[in-house]
């Protein structure tokens, strides 16, 4: 079995909004040491001015991270390994399959127990539901090969 790599992106940039997402966070990044260094005297008696500095610099982070495309959702189906992206903001997640006890799988998620007793949940969205199919494929797959638990359930409300 070969790697497979499946994006849980809405929406893929291209190369000109990813360059800009780049440029705009500099931009904030810049901006925010400016006001930094202007306001210098002012931060000691007017906390609030705090506030804009820390947004501006997290916006920054944020605009530079999906630039470079840091910040992309995913999920890779390794021979031995699943390494995922549930969030944005958080590092991807690799497991190991002799981490995994078993893999429950939904119509539109999956919920992986782990050997330790926790559990992670990974949803793929309702946007490009054509994705979904050949994920639940992979897993299937990696199951198999790994001589993994697996069970294909239902949402029940």
């Amino acid at each position: 079995m070969e790697d497979s790599f499946f994006s849980l992106e809405v929406n893929r940039n291209n190369r000109f909004i990813r360059i800009f997402q780049i440029v705009f966070g500099i931009i904030c990044a810049a901006l925010a040491v400016v006001w930094l260094i202007l306001n210098l005297n002012s931060l000691k008696s007017n906390s609030t001015l705090w506030l804009s500095i820390i947004f501006l610099l997290g916006f920054a982070w944020y605009q530079i991270n999906s630039g470079l495309g840091k910040g992309d959702k995913f999920i890779e189906i390794g021979h031995t390994t699943l390494k995922f992206k549930k969030n944005s903001l958080l590092p991807a997640k690799e497991l190991d399959a002799s981490e995994i006890k078993k893999i429950d799988i939904f119509p539109l998620s999956m919920v992986i127990f782990l050997k330790s007793g926790k559990k992670s949940i990974m949803r793929f969205g309702t946007t490009y539901t054509d994705i979904i199919e050949p994920i639940k494929k992979g897993i299937e797959n990696f199951c198999t090969i790994n001589d993994l638990k697996f069970e294909f359930r239902k949402e029940e409300l």
